[in-house]
């Protein structure tokens, strides 16, 4: 035998007896939602039942096509005489387990069921049947187990509790109501003698601390503990003796100057655990930690390592739509990556446990977690909430993003388990009570939710910290990013204002298994998120993502005198901004008549990272080169320590007047301009063009853009969107080359024809108002269904409203028509319809041709056709006049919570109250109707003197 084969013989030996000293595991079914196996099912009602069939493991029942659906909140809909569907499932599965397990310590491990779930193997019951859909809970199978033969499994899901007070908690809720094992389920063995469980608690100053259970301790005398940094390296060990018949052993040590935990710098450490007898490895256990401490100051706030934080968070439901709660390591990785991505640094676990996976990944990517105990507005019992508080905190405990443990939400609290918590969790994290009523304040911490901006500043002047768990119901485009920027500079700039959670994630769309895979919201109950059921991007996620930006950037226009420098506030808790990196972009915008959009990068570089610690603010030099201003654009963005980006704010460097100037000269033909009139209309011609205004109001009639006649409907304007247009005098007159008509109206409101030789046709308007006002401005008319796509250049590519401008950058962006309404299949983004802001020309791409408008003042808000931010009995908030409107002023959005409808903005801070307006507005809109001749003569084809669809 050679020297080489007996190594590898050794260490094949070696791999063998070192692996079985761990725990050993054996999925019974697939280990996620993608990746499952298949078992045999029976159901006694609803879709497919009466006969045994098969079905894919993990899942809901329903989305493999089985029984009935349901909603939570059916019984508020359909009212006393309601019942759910009370649907039970039978599975059936064989298996075979290794003969190397003879004489080990065999479980069962249930991740999740819905809900009550009986388990037999070889005919005999496993344990107490298991109450509570979202814990984990296993049972010892030792004795049941047969080796070389195959082994039945079988098991009994109930979708209704036995238990009402189960029912309560877990189907009394705003969420689909579904059935099923819908996380995994898997086989463990140890050696009798094994760690049963760890609890640790690792501290800022390094102190290490943990509870080791015991199983069947007989010969083993030894538990090693060893800390490992990322890089494996030894940090920190120490030993405890253990005698025959421990049960439990707890183990303290130090460790010099650890890396810190934070969302900010989510430093991860490895416990291994060893059970020894004598220098024999009798198991091995492994733990991922972090060293943070966690610490409420009332009538402070929230501390973490000793340092004040503040919630940017989120409530996350566990879903996706084609499998429900069901879900896969890589939708939890997503939506972290996403929470991230908004620059949030927390979440809210509502209303329940979420996977494991989610939380190792909040612990390695930096989350902090609010893990909730379900009850969504009653509670558990005594009884059953004991039980599934420490399944819930044995699970979870060693997570270092867990910040809090939640008892239950609004209503669903059982005082009698606030105790429980810490009876697993030997860090002894806060309990707080998720609360939608005032005077619910629980260690120090008031969470009430759905606050309007005046009640959370006067919540601010008591004497409890206030995080709400819940606020800015994020209901079809209103809430979520909608005023956010109120009350987020009310809580940070709060001594008390801890932040909070805005609700919720995603719209909980699921795809109907009995409506031919159609994607259901249930009406007004489930899309309220800030993103769609497969993650699609609403508006709100943007302003959120610059709200809550931790390099705070305000500077909203270049001033006349700008050298380079912008003034920058530093809003990490834990980093300095010499960490990150900023680069800069000088740019070039793409024209109206090109084929493309966006933008040409003239020239890049970086700027210094400026030395500001967290919460101070100070400046950043982006030191441009000395011709900076010969360009278009300036782009800034900001990447944070790990090199993801932060934010990018833009600016634009031409004025809308010089960008009229330059689309003037793109424009190298020019034309005789002439009026003539009939007795309803003057008609201002120049080449093949003629443009119509009618002799009673001014107002555009039509337009003809050929010699043949044809029409662009474009017409109806300019209406002012307030007020009244009563005649007082209309008259046409010469200017130079140019055609006028001046039209003045009795409220003291003028327009201004002008048709300038180069085919545009000028537009000067000016209105008196003086109050408040949800808009101001003109308005126009077009045929919706004509319309291609629109381009522009302006900030973009979603909608605003007055209260949510953040989020849009500057760039020539492209729509293609759509007719989404936010939170409503197809959740197609961005929303071609909408107010969009800060416009300086917009180009149609419709059937009749190019419509091609552009202003010379700043700050102009284009309204595209019909649409609402929040639909009820009818939709809020109303439109203008028309459907094509140039606004110098737009409204706010409200909020609502199913029916509930908040449309008196003001309620929710100074943003979103209405346009106090006060004075003479002007402004120049300048209109260009198909393409223009660039003197490029068209030597592809012969245009047919007749078109047989039109002419």
């Amino acid at each position: 035998m050679s020297f080489s084969f007996k190594i590898l013989t050794l260490l094949c030996v070696c791999s063998q007896f070192l692996f079985s000293q761990s725990k050993e595991i054996q999925f019974l079914t697939g280990r996620d939602a993608e990746h499952t196996k298949e078992w045999d099912f029976w159901i006694n009602g609803g879709r497919k039942s009466g006969n045994w069939s098969k079905i894919q493991v993990p899942s809901h029942w329903e989305q493999q096509g089985f029984g009935s659906y349901n909603y939570g909140r059916d019984y508020v809909t359909y009212g006393k005489n309601f019942k759910f569907h009370d649907e039970t499932g039978l599975y059936k599965h064989k298996f075979t387990v290794p003969n190397s397990w003879k004489g080990k310590t065999i479980n069962i491990v249930f991740e999740g069921s819905m809900t009550d779930t009986e388990v037999k193997i070889n005919g005999k019951l496993a344990g107490a049947i298991h109450q509570g859909a979202f814990y984990e809970f296993k049972y010892d199978i030792s004795d049941k187990i047969q080796f070389r033969k195959e082994n039945i499994l079988e098991v009994k899901v109930s979708k209704m509790s036995a238990d009402k007070s189960v029912n309560n908690a877990e189907r009394l809720a705003d969420y689909w109501i579904l059935g099923g094992i819908f996380r995994p389920v898997y086989l463990e063995a140890n050696p009798k003698e094994h760690i049963l469980s760890t609890s640790i608690e690792a501290k800022a100053d390094g102190t290490f601390r943990s509870n080791i259970e015991l199983n069947e301790i007989n010969s083993a005398n030894n538990i090693k503990v060893e800390l490992f940094d990322v890089k494996n390296n030894l940090v920190g060990e120490s030993q405890v003796q253990i005698q025959k018949g421990d049960t439990i052993k707890q183990i303290q040590f130090s460790v010099k100057n650890p890396k810190l935990w934070t969302a900010e710098t989510p430093n991860l450490y490895k416990a291994k655990f060893t059970l020894n007898k004598n220098k024999k490895i009798i198991n091995q256990t492994e733990e991922k930690f972090g060293f943070r401490t966690i610490e409420i100051r009332k009538g402070d706030g929230i501390f973490i390592n000793g340092t004040k934080v503040k919630m940017k968070g989120i409530n996350r439901h566990v879903w996706w739509p084609e499998t429900g709660r069901a879900v896969t390591e890589n939708i939890d990785l997503m939506d972290v990556q996403l929470i991230k991505e908004m620059n949030m640094n927390a979440v809210r676990c509502s209303h329940y446990p979420p996977n494991k996976s989610f939380l190792k990944i909040c612990d390695s990517l930096g989350l902090y977690v609010l893990d909730e105990l379900a009850g969504w507005q009653k509670k558990y019992s005594t009884e059953v909430g004991k039980k599934l508080v420490k399944e819930m905190v044995t699970r979870d405990a060693n997570h270092p993003s867990i910040i809090f443990w939640s008892n239950g939400n609004e209503g669903g609290h059982n005082f009698d388990l606030d105790t429980e918590f810490a009876k697993y969790d030997l860090s002894n994290r806060p309990v707080i009570h998720a609360h939608h009523k005032p005077g619910n304040a629980f260690n120090g911490i008031d969470c009430n939710h759905y606050e309007d901006y005046y009640s959370t500043k006067n919540i601010l002047e008591g004497e409890n910290i206030y995080m709400p768990t819940e606020f800015l119901h994020a209901q079809d485009d209103g809430g979520g990013g909608t005023s956010l920027g109120d009350y987020w500079e009310l809580h940070w700039n709060s001594k008390k204002g801890a932040g909070g959670f805005l609700w919720a994630f995603v719209d909980e769309g699921l795809v109907r298994t009995d409506f031919n895979n159609q994607i259901d919201v249930n009406a007004i109950n489930a899309p309220d998120g800030v993103l769609g059921p497969h993650r699609e991007k609403e508006g709100s996620f943007y302003a959120i993502r610059e709200i809550y930006s931790p390099v705070k950037i305000d500077l909203k226009t270049l001033p006349n005198d700008f050298n380079g420098i912008i003034p920058v506030e530093n809003r990490f808790h834990f980093t300095n901004l010499k960490d990150c990196q900023f680069e800069w972009k000088l740019i070039k915008f793409k024209t109206p008549f090109s084929s493309e959009s966006g933008f040409d990068i003239i020239k890049t570089g970086k700027a210094e990272s400026p030395n500001i610690q967290p919460t101070e603010k100070g400046t950043i030099n982006l030191n441009l080169p000395s011709n900076w201003k010969e360009n278009e654009g300036l782009l800034l963005t900001a990447t944070d320590s790990f090199g993801k980006e932060i934010y990018t704010w833009t600016w634009k460097l031409k004025s809308n007047e010089e960008i009229s100037k330059q689309f003037s000269k793109s424009l190298i033909k020019e034309f005789p301009v002439s009026v003539v009139e009939n007795e309803s209309e003057f008609i201002l011609k120049s080449d093949e063009k003629e443009f119509a205004i009618g002799k009673k109001d001014g107002l555009l009639k039509s337009v003809i853009v050929d010699k043949k006649g044809k029409k662009m409907t474009f017409k109806n304007g300019p209406v002012f969107v307030n007020g009244t247009m009563e005649l007082s005098s209309i008259k046409s007159f010469a200017e130079g080359k140019n055609q006028l008509i001046e039209v003045n109206y009795k409220n003291g409101n003028k327009i201004i024809w002008k048709l300038n030789s180069n085919g545009i046709l000028e537009l000067n308007y000016e209105y008196s108002l003086s109050g408040d006002y949800q808009f101001s401005g003109v308005s126009f008319d077009y045929p919706e269904n004509y319309v291609i796509n629109a381009k522009w250049l302006g900030k973009g590519p979603y909608h605003v409203w007055k209260n949510r401008t953040q989020g849009q950058t500057y760039n020539v962006w492209q729509n293609l028509k759509n007719s989404t309404r936010t939170g409503q299949s197809p959740w197609i983004y961005p929303e071609f319809k909408g107010y969009f802001d800060d416009v300086s020309w917009l180009q149609l791409d419709t059937a009749e041709g190019k419509i091609t408008i552009g202003t010379k003042e700043e700050k102009m808000f284009v309204r595209l056709f019909d649409f609402y931010g929040i639909y009820g009995a009818e939709g809020y908030p109303k439109l203008p006049s028309g459907n094509i409107s140039f606004l110098d002023a737009i409204p706010p959005l409200g909020t609502v919570l199913a029916f509930n409808i908040n449309d008196k903005t003001e309620s929710l801070g100074p943003e979103s109250e209405l346009n106090h307006l006060n004075g003479l507005f002007k402004r120049t809109l300048y209109f260009y109707f198909g393409l223009p001749d660039l003197g490029d003569e068209n030597k592809q084809f012969i245009m047919p003197k007749e078109n047989i669809l039109t002419d």
